[in-house]
């Protein structure tokens, strides 16, 4: 197990509580981001960067000898969502809440920290406190900083929980492990008039009862198809809550997911033609929002988790299939690093990600640590 002692495990899940209680959503991790330097500062890092594309923190810990760079990353944001739990530990913001496990992602990087006070033979490790995780801005951001040619890792390491796995379990994934999201957000504008006189009115109502039926259609697949793509309607506005106003605007938003970044450009060519179709007479914005990319895990990075593993007789699930829901790790592997998103089982009765009942469990924090102490070892 982990080289650090019961006391500094201790320290770290009283950390994570402290996290967990003061929950800050994307672009907007200020507290937690200088915490988080605190924290790195006290543990002795060579060097320490601040507010990278927004709110990150990134800290270096040089090897003795030239050598390549490893990358691990933990997410800084919390959601915005209401935690529901009794716990002594429960978020003190209202309507915000650590509710996927980042409070323990970034203990778990920290806790890496800790061991690397006795430095490695050769190379950097590059501990990475990535913002905006949960809207998919944070990486690229990161990556589009211009202290970022002071970092660029030849290898980037990450974990995340998935409730539903037994408990320490360690799922690998080599080629696509998290599927590409948008969100597409569709504004209409017609022109409103007296519910007397709907006529002298252009109404959205038709065409938008019409994209409320195709695009939901354009994927409803299972994700072992190597095709997967799935469209879930998730807002729909008409008009004003009213009786005297036959409606003049509307809005509709839409959540696109693909297996693959090749399908998402095909589904979201395939939207803009259905809104075309259905617009006649109005006119129409598009936004789109969240954009997430496909994570591909490279086959070295699967190689090396899946050896470190092994030797520590962690339980290993080869995921035959990638996660529906999705990550922005994978901007890291477009930057040039080989890339490696593990998943680490969080119990298998536990309450979903994003779950306003979820809470990261704290018997995970020293096996996580204990992989990444083991991949340091091995790289470097």
């Amino acid at each position: 197990m982990t080289d650090l002692s019961d006391a500094q495990l201790r320290y770290l899940t009283a950390l994570r509580h402290d996290l967990h209680r003061r929950p800050e959503i994307s672009g907007q991790e200020t507290q937690t981001a200088n915490r988080i330097a605190l924290e790195l500062r006290q543990i002795g890092a060579d060097r320490i960067w601040q507010n990278l594309g927004g709110h990150g923190v990134a800290a270096e810990f040089k090897g003795q000898n030239p050598g390549p760079t490893i990358l691990f990353r933990a997410e800084l944001d919390g959601l915005p969502i209401q935690e529901i739990s009794e716990l002594s530990y429960r978020s003190e913001v209202g309507g915000k809440g650590h509710l996927c496990g980042h409070d323990g992602h970034m203990c778990m990087v920290l806790g890496l920290g800790m061991t690397l006070q006795k430095r490695p033979k050769s190379g950097r490790v590059i501990l990475l406190f990535q913002p905006a995780e949960e809207t998919g801005f944070g990486a690229q951001a990161v990556i589009d900083d211009p202290r970022w040619g002071q970092i660029c890792p030849d290898y980037a390491f990450a974990f995340h929980n998935v409730p539903g796995r037994p408990i320490g379990e360690i799922g690998l994934r080599n080629g696509v492990a998290n599927c590409a999201s948008r969100g597409m957000k569709i504004r209409l504008q017609g022109k409103s008039s007296h519910a007397a006189a709907p006529e002298d009115g252009i109404s959205p109502a038709t065409a938008m009862a019409q994209l409320m039926q195709q695009l939901p259609a354009l994927g409803q697949g299972n994700i072992k198809d190597a095709d997967f793509a799935l469209s879930t309607l998730t807002h729909v506005q008409l008009g004003e809550p009213t009786f005297g106003i036959a409606p003049g605007q509307g809005e509709i938003r839409v959540t696109l997911r693909s297996r693959t970044d090749e399908m998402m450009q095909e589904m979201s060519s395939r939207a803009l033609n259905l809104l075309n179709e259905a617009q006649t007479g109005l006119r129409s914005d598009v936004d789109w929002c969240d954009v997430f990319y496909a994570v591909n895990n490279h086959a070295e990075g699967c190689d090396i988790a899946r050896k470190a593993a092994a030797s520590l007789g962690y339980s290993i699930f080869e995921m035959p299939h990638p996660m529906r829901w999705s990550e922005d790790f994978g901007r890291f592997e477009n930057a040039g690093a080989c890339t490696n998103l593990m998943f680490m089982g969080s119990g298998e009765t536990q309450p979903q990600l994003h779950n306003p009942d979820f809470d990261f469990p704290d018997a995970l924090l020293p096996i996580g640590i204990d992989l990444y102490e083991r991949i340091v070892a091995q790289v470097l």
